[in-house]
């Protein structure tokens, strides 16, 4: 199976690169966008590698590397009436949501902001750097992963 590559956001206020870090491993829960949900729950597979994204942030980034550790499964927390996620839509037998585990692979000695992301010859077509582009779950073409980690490594 040819490896996929992706990028994941959230608001380092809520979780960060430094939190995914301490915590190695992560259930990726609360994506309430059902294209986002259709990508964990259909596509990302154990060992994709995934860039993580700070979003609102000054600025915002790509602040290191992660990768799937297990493959879509339906979310406990939307089912868990006293979670924030809760969903009382969503239920066993039919659930509405899922969730990824993201183990921590690395962290970037700097932030790759996304003014520099905008540089890169290459990149125009990523549906990160789109107008209007605000899924938090995106796939990353392995051209646009390449470029990425040069200019992060360079």
């Amino acid at each position: 199976m040819t490896k996929q590559y992706w990028l994941v956001k959230s608001e380092p206020d809520s979780y960060s690169i430094d939190d995914l870090k301490r915590d190695k491993v992560t259930l990726w829960d609360g994506v309430r966008n059902y294209q986002a949900r259709n990508f964990m729950r259909d596509q990302m597979k154990k060992g994709d590698l995934v860039f993580f994204y700070h979003s609102n942030a000054e600025p915002p980034g790509i602040a290191g590397v992660a990768e799937v550790y297990r493959q879509g499964y339906v979310e406990p927390s939307a089912l868990n009436p006293k979670h924030k996620y809760f969903d009382a839509s969503s239920k066993k037998d039919k659930p509405i949501w899922y969730a990824v585990d993201l183990r921590f692979k690395e962290k970037w000695p700097r932030l790759l902001p996304l003014d520099d992301l905008r540089e890169i010859k290459g990149l125009q077509e990523m549906p990160l750097l789109q107008k209007g582009q605000r899924l938090s779950i995106q796939p990353v073409r392995l051209k646009e992963w390449q470029l990425i980690l040069k200019r992060i490594h360079s």
